[in-house]
């Protein structure tokens, strides 16, 4: 798995869901598997299936999410610059098209969250964005054909 860039309060999350599936859901998956096989037969059990899948996604997803931060690297913000767009900035942007203005923050891809405009590092936009200045015009192929986007102002987030 590659490097994966993050806030120090994105990778502290990451580890409180850790810590929350481990101590809280693993037991109630475990006690519900349990349940199921005091139940009876196993072979035709849907209850006992149904909990034992259930278990097999909370493995993987702690297994997942114990990778991404096994591979992280905290962002030091006292290096954030705003001279050009990278990671952690906030970005004011205008769609010199539609002269709709929107404002996105270039986060990791771990902490991206549309509904609070962060956008992932890897993403089409933010990977046209990055290392451009501001008044400089930008165009990017996104799936609905090219967006051009002038960047307003760059900001630390």
């Amino acid at each position: 798995m590659p490097v994966t860039y993050m806030t120090e309060e994105g990778y502290n999350k990451i580890l409180a869901e850790i810590n929350y599936l481990e101590s809280v859901k693993r037991i109630e998956i475990s006690a519900q598997i349990a349940d199921a096989r005091d139940k009876g037969d196993l072979s035709e059990n849907a209850e006992y299936d149904a909990a034992r899948e259930a278990q097999g996604l909370l493995e993987a997803k702690i297994i997942h999410l114990k990778t991404a931060i096994s591979n992280a690297r905290l962002i030091d913000g006292s290096q954030l610059k705003t001279d050009v767009v990278q990671i952690m900035n906030k970005v004011q942007l205008k769609n010199t098209k539609t002269k709709a203005i929107m404002s996105y923050m270039i986060v990791s891809d771990t902490e991206a969250n549309l509904k609070q405009n962060k956008i992932a590092v890897s993403t089409p936009i933010a990977r046209g964005l990055m290392g451009k200045k501001i008044g400089d015009i930008v165009d990017i192929k996104v799936p609905s054909g090219i967006l051009s986007l002038e960047i307003l102002d760059i900001s630390l987030g």
